[in-house]
């Protein structure tokens, strides 16, 4: 009996991550993530797998399955559930930060928590979840014992001797795992080109501390919200500090809500405040944990750093705490936060400047541990630009794992008896744009008309003809973000448009979409000859 997992995403990218693992005709689907979007994808507000595919199949599909609670796992769940309604598993916490994401869709999801280390069984799937050490509570790794073997998705993981919460990554049920044997291991691969191990996430307490002890007046924390672990840090820095605490940012406010509720966050209530209350104390008394920390646009930290945030106005004796890294993409955008924080007089640390930030992924010493306690027969990187991915091919094949593969997006792994094959471009598995309201409308060619439009201008040209294709109103040329003086060559233009009509006209081409394309020729000449520049050229010709 064949078992497969095709990928929808995450593999060659950091984000999107989606596989479908697939048993006798049925289907598991294995996270469902978004990416944020690149500088390219004007207008776009996140990007999703394209599960096209599963739209074919939906009676196929059993379950999905959560590793964790982050949104390049999570954040495009509601839409699938949308499209289609199935149950959820997951631990408790990942799937409690994954609600808040679905029912604002008006979903009202199927959850079931699963507790981490026994099996369960739905339908023709067993699995079991696993615990790893991550930069969110409640991580974990994913196992499915299928007729082909065991399956084994890493999840994000680390290997943390001494985490916050004292819950290190479980080795000892990874090696039991490997004792039975591993047909096939889909491991985390984004920081596989880094050396060593990572730095353990206490090993900040002390650096966060002189931080917030040692700055003069106001300190404004930025991490990523659902960075629980890190959020305590911070909240136990200030408290030391003798310092307020206040959150602010719609996500920071939505997690730490979530981690409060279920444990995994102490927060004293007599140390958190408004905000508006806790920018009445004086400087040194304030504390300030908000998002923004990858330079998002409207997150509250680049509009403070852009003096239009509603109630922050930061300057001489502030101090900005970024504890994260930027995420591949976003370097420029927190670069540039960083640098008006600068102008407005705040001292700014980050993880260029100070050890105050650790990733939450394993490096290449500690995916080395996790291959030789694993044995894994067949092995696929996941997680990660096309780099990481042959980074950690390379040191699966050093450790003598026997079959080795670095697939992309939309190919599929098939589990063949001792046969392992591969399948390219199975499935579709490209790019499926959020923009505003409107989801899986906007596609590549929209997105280049966008690019166009920014990098050219557009001229609009509007031309009346009568019923013998004679121009009787116009040509009148309308042109924006093509040149601060455009008048001479529109007016040029114009005069190339009266020709062009005239000469059509003669020549028999006297219907409306032909004068069209004659307009749209003529201008694009002129504006080519005079100025270079191919602008987004809209002729409107209206019969009079």
């Amino acid at each position: 009996m064949a078992v497969s997992v095709t990928f929808l995403g995450g593999l060659g990218e950091i984000g999107r991550n989606c596989a479908a693992l697939e048993v006798d005709g049925r289907i598991c689907l294995i996270d469902c993530g978004l990416m944020f979007p690149e500088e390219d994808m004007l207008g776009v507000d996140l990007v999703f797998p394209d599960w096209s595919w599963l739209l074919e199949r939906r009676e196929d599909i059993d379950f999905v399955v959560l590793t964790h609670g982050h949104e390049d796992h999570m954040g495009a769940l509601g839409y699938f559930l949308r499209d289609i309604e199935v149950p959820v598993y997951g631990s408790r916490l990942a799937l409690e930060f994954a609600r808040g994401r679905i029912e604002e869709l008006g979903i009202t999801p199927q959850l079931h928590p699963v507790p981490l280390g026994e099996w369960r069984k739905h339908g023709k799937f067993r699995f079991k979840l696993i615990r790893v050490s991550h930069s969110i509570p409640d991580a974990t790794a994913v196992a499915f014992d299928t007729p082909e073997g065991i399956v084994l998705h890493s999840g994000d993981f680390k290997l943390d001797p001494t985490p916050i919460d004292s819950q290190p990554t479980d080795l000892p049920a990874f090696a039991e795992l490997g004792r039975q044997g591993v047909r096939l291991l889909l491991a985390d691969s984004t920081n596989a080109e880094v050396p060593g191990f990572v730095p353990s996430e206490s090993s900040l307490r002390e650096p966060i501390a002189d931080v917030v002890s040692s700055a003069p007046g106001r300190v404004i924390a930025a991490c990523f919200s659902s960075h629980v672990h890190r959020v305590q840090q911070i909240v136990d820095a200030g408290i030391a500090a003798g310092r307020k605490i206040a959150f602010f940012g719609r996500s920071m406010h939505r997690y730490t809500t979530v981690a409060v509720e279920h444990g995994v966050l102490d927060l004293p209530q007599d140390r958190v405040v408004d905000i508006r209350e806790l920018l009445e104390l004086p400087p040194e008394k304030q504390l300030l944990i908000t998002t923004g920390s990858q330079g998002e646009p409207f997150a509250a930290l680049s509009l403070i750093s852009r003096g239009r945030h509603k109630f922050v106005e930061v300057g001489e004796g502030d101090t900005i705490l970024i504890s994260a890294k930027p995420i591949p993409g976003n370097e420029t955008a927190v670069s540039k936060v960083i640098s008006r924080l600068l102008r407005l007089g705040a001292r700014v640390v980050h993880g260029g400047n100070a050890p105050v930030h650790v990733s939450g992924h394993a490096a290449r010493d500690e995916l080395l541990t996790f291959l030789n306690v694993i044995r894994p027969q067949a092995f696929v990187p996941v997680h990660g630009e096309y780099r990481h991915l042959l980074a950690h091919a390379e040191l699966a094949r050093a450790m003598g794992v026997p079959e080795v593969d670095v697939l992309e997006d939309g190919d599929r792994v098939i589990l063949d008896g001792p046969v392992t094959k591969v399948q390219r471009q199975a499935v579709p598995a490209g790019y499926v744009y959020l923009d505003g309201a409107s989801y899986g409308d906007v596609k590549n060619a929209v997105l280049r008309d966008r690019s166009h439009l920014a990098d050219e201008g557009v001229v609009v040209v509007t031309v009346g003809i009568d019923r013998d294709a004679n121009i009787v109103f116009g040509p009148e040329l309308d042109s924006h973000g093509l040149m601060d003086d455009p008048e001479l060559v529109l007016g040029k233009a114009a005069e190339a448009v009266r020709q062009a009509v005239a000469e059509g006209i003669d020549g028999a081409e006297d219907s409306i979409s032909g004068i069209q394309r004659l307009v749209r020729q003529a201008t694009a000449r002129v504006i080519r000859q005079e100025v270079a520049r191919k602008p987004v050229i809209i002729p409107i010709v209206f019969q009079l």
